[in-house]
């Protein structure tokens, strides 16, 4: 093998490896992600300024697709690609929506990271405790690796946010299909603003 060739297979070995990801990657990712959500926060004057600049910040973080395809559950095969997009679209807004709403532009709550667990190849948790207004909050991170980095759930007090809304959509879905999903998810955007 010549040096031109020997040179050309370490590039691809060193370019196309697999990156392992590990328990401290978890951990330092979850914490940029929040820094970064808090440095927004801080410096939002009011609720709308704080939703619209959350958004790109969250959708870089939080794997909405996932979260979605996971809360709808075994109908999700069911949806057309337009209704997944929409699906997916009204399912982050209510999500954005839902928990911004809970705080208040300016007050940082205190978060403390706690070690990272591998629950499976790929697949991490990150335990946290949250002290917002004199309340403590449990919350675990659930975390996946695949091309990037991002959050696919969130674990408050024991009840799991992807596990939470699953229940409302099959319910939903049984009744009326996708159609249904998506006209159940308007109406808690709507009711959301």
């Amino acid at each position: 093998m010549n040096r031109r060739s020997l040179l050309a297979l370490l590039t691809l070995i060193l370019f196309s490896a697999p990156t392992f990801a590990s328990t401290a990657d978890a951990e330092q990712r979850l914490q940029a992600a929040v820094n970064e959500v808090l440095t927004v926060a801080d410096k939002a004057p009011d609720r709308t300024v704080l939703l619209e600049k959350l958004r790109p910040i969250l959708e870089k973080h939080l794997s909405f697709a996932a979260m979605t395809r996971r809360a709808v559950g075994p109908g999700w095969r069911q949806f057309s690609a337009a209704q997944r997009n929409e699906a997916t679209d009204l399912f982050t807004t209510l999500i954005i929506r839902t928990y911004s709403s809970r705080f208040t532009p300016g007050e940082r709550p205190e978060i403390t990271f706690k070690p990272a667990t591998e629950t499976s190849p790929g697949r991490f948790e990150v335990p946290t405790t949250l002290v917002y207004k004199g309340s403590r909050y449990v919350a675990i991170y659930r975390m996946e690796v695949a091309e990037n980095w991002k959050i696919t759930d969130v674990v408050i007090e024991g009840v799991s946010l992807i596990a939470n809304y699953r229940t409302q959509f099959d319910a939903e879905f049984k009744k009326g299909g996708a159609a249904a999903v998506i006209q159940a998810l308007t109406q808690s955007v709507n009711q959301s603003k």
